[in-house]
């Protein structure tokens, strides 16, 4: 099993394309006008508004109602990219920040309340994890 993608389900799939094409540097696809994805790495980051949950099932996803998932985003500068998106961030929970696990990690919310980490391993037992 592979994991291939995390879906955000918004109200508004513009604001929040336009807030992770700031965050990411990515210019998302836009195969419709309800649905957008950021393709980088092994998996990718998509964005739904609401109406497209009635092709799944009515009320399996709520906009704005996640308080339990991080999305996390591997960077090179921590304290650069902190710099760089601190005008942007209308919530930042947590500062740029050496954990005891030793990643540098910025933890703020995006514009629909959904919890985000940059972090970058900082040192040699972080950057082995990372690399398995």
């Amino acid at each position: 099993m592979q994991l291939t993608s995390v879906r955000i389900i918004t109200g508004d799939v513009d604001r929040l394309t336009s807030f992770y094409e700031q965050v990411t540097g990515l210019v998302a696809s836009r195969p419709a006008k309800q649905f957008a994805e950021f393709a980088g790495g092994p998996a990718t980051l998509a964005i739904g508004s609401a109406e497209t949950m009635a092709l799944f099932s009515a009320g399996a996803a709520v906009p704005e109602s996640n308080r339990t998932v991080i999305l996390e985003f591997l960077v090179e500068d921590v304290d650069r990219e902190f710099a760089r998106l601190r005008p942007l961030l209308a919530e930042i929970v947590q500062e740029p920040t050496t954990m005891p696990w030793g990643n540098r990690s910025l933890l703020f919310r995006d514009p629909d309340g959904n919890l985000v980490n940059l972090f970058a391993p900082q040192t040699e037992e972080a950057r082995a994890r990372l690399a398995r």
